[in-house]
């Protein structure tokens, strides 16, 4: 009797076979360095980053950043800019940040109202730089043929 397995099962762990690897190159180190140097030194988002919920939200969303960036590398090889490939992601990006803020926002307990606009710039940087690591790690991969 032979296993029948769906398409979408091997897109699914093709996928999730190339998310470890890319995974590979990241540091934990690397990780809370970048929230650090982001959060670390705004007034609202210092004493919040003493919760480790909140950082570990962080982490998440600089992961799934970096993934998304990752997977669309592959339009690197196509020819197409950078740019391009990031309006390709936009409503992705967008969740991204818009959660990474909420979720300031949901644990600053008001006191953000001061704060509010340069801390969603904060957040639009924060993801944009992973996401532009993980395109250019990807798009190393891809040169490589690593993928």
């Amino acid at each position: 009797m032979t296993l029948i397995t769906t398409f979408k099962e091997k897109r699914q762990a093709k996928q999730m076979k190339y998310e470890r690897s890319v995974l590979k190159d990241l540091s934990i180190n690397m990780l809370k360095e970048t929230v650090q140097n982001y959060f670390g030194s705004f007034r609202f988002t210092a004493g919040l980053l003493m919760n480790k919920g909140i950082e570990e939200a962080c982490y998440d969303i600089a992961l799934e950043s970096f993934l998304l960036g990752a997977n669309l590398s592959k339009f690197s090889s196509y020819g197409e800019p950078v740019e391009e490939v990031r309006l390709r992601c936009k409503r992705e990006e967008d969740h991204l940040i818009d959660t990474l803020y909420n979720f300031f926002l949901y644990w600053g307990e008001g006191e953000e109202s001061v704060a509010s606009e340069s801390l969603y710039y904060q957040c639009v940087q924060y993801v944009h730089i992973w996401w532009l690591e993980g395109y250019n790690k990807g798009e190393r991969r891809h040169k490589l043929r690593l993928h």
